[in-house]
C-alpha cells in the first residue's frame, strides 16, 4: 500500500523523495508509518513499473535533487486501487500479542497496557497538529475538496486513539481484579 500512498501524493504534484517523506511524517504517520529507506526503495519500484518518472535537478553546493512525477499509467493504477471497495481483514500485531499475553504475569501485562495507553495519549497530542497540515496541503495543491478527505482520516485517527486509550484502561482494570493481583495489597 505504500506504493499507492506515494502515487496519491505524486498525483497532487511533483515531489522529491525528501518531500514525500516529510508529508508522510507530518500528515500520514498516524495511520501509515514509512521509513525513509522504504520510500526511496518504493520510488525505484514505481519507476520500474512505469508508474513514475524522475527528473534530476542540479543544485549548487549540495547533491542533485531527483523530482518524481506520476505517469498516466501511474494515475490509472491509483484510480484502479481507489476503486477497489473490498475490505480485507488486516493484521493487528497488538491483538495477536494480547491474545497470548496470558503466558506472562499480570504485573508485566499491566505495564504493557499502560504503555499502550500512553502511546494513544501521545498520539492524540500529536494529532492536534494534522488539521493544520491538511489546511496547508489543501492550499498548496489549490484543491480544498481534498482537505475534506484528509480531515476524515484525521477524525478516524482521533476516534481510534480514544478507543485504544479506553480499551487499554479496561484491560488494566480487568488485570488488576485478577486473584492475587491487588495493587492495594502491595
Amino acid at each position: 500500500m505504500l506504493k499507492h500512498g506515494i502515487l496519491g501524493l505524486l498525483n497532487y504534484r511533483e515531489m522529491s523523495g525528501y518531500e514525500i517523506m516529510t508529508v508522510f511524517r507530518d500528515s500520514l504517520n498516524f495511520f501509515w508509518n514509512a521509513q525513509t529507506s522504504q520510500i526511496y526503495r518504493e520510488l525505484q519500484n514505481l519507476k520500474e513499473y512505469g508508474w513514475v518518472t524522475d527528473t534530476t535537478i542540479p543544485q549548487h553546493g549540495k547533491p542533485d535533487k531527483n523530482v518524481f512525477s506520476v505517469t498516466e499509467t501511474g494515475k490509472s493504477e491509483l484510480k484502479r486501487w481507489l476503486s477497489d471497495n473490498s475490505i480485507k481483514p488486516g493484521k493487528n500485531p497488538l491483538l495477536m500479542r494480547t491474545f497470548f499475553r496470558g503466558e506472562l504475569p499480570p504485573e508485566e501485562n499491566i505495564q504493557f497496557f499502560q504503555s499502550v495507553k500512553e502511546y494513544a495519549i501521545n498520539c492524540l497530542k500529536e494529532m492536534e497538529k494534522p488539521p493544520v497540515s491538511a489546511d496547508l496541503y489543501s492550499k498548496e495543491i489549490d484543491d480544498p475538496v481534498q482537505a475534506v478527505y484528509w480531515g476524515m482520516t484525521i477524525e478516524y485517527g482521533i476516534m481510534y486513539m480514544n478507543m485504544l486509550r479506553q480499551w487499554s484502561e479496561m484491560c488494566i482494570g480487568k488485570l488488576e481484579k485478577l486473584p492475587g493481583n491487588y495493587p492495594d495489597n502491595e
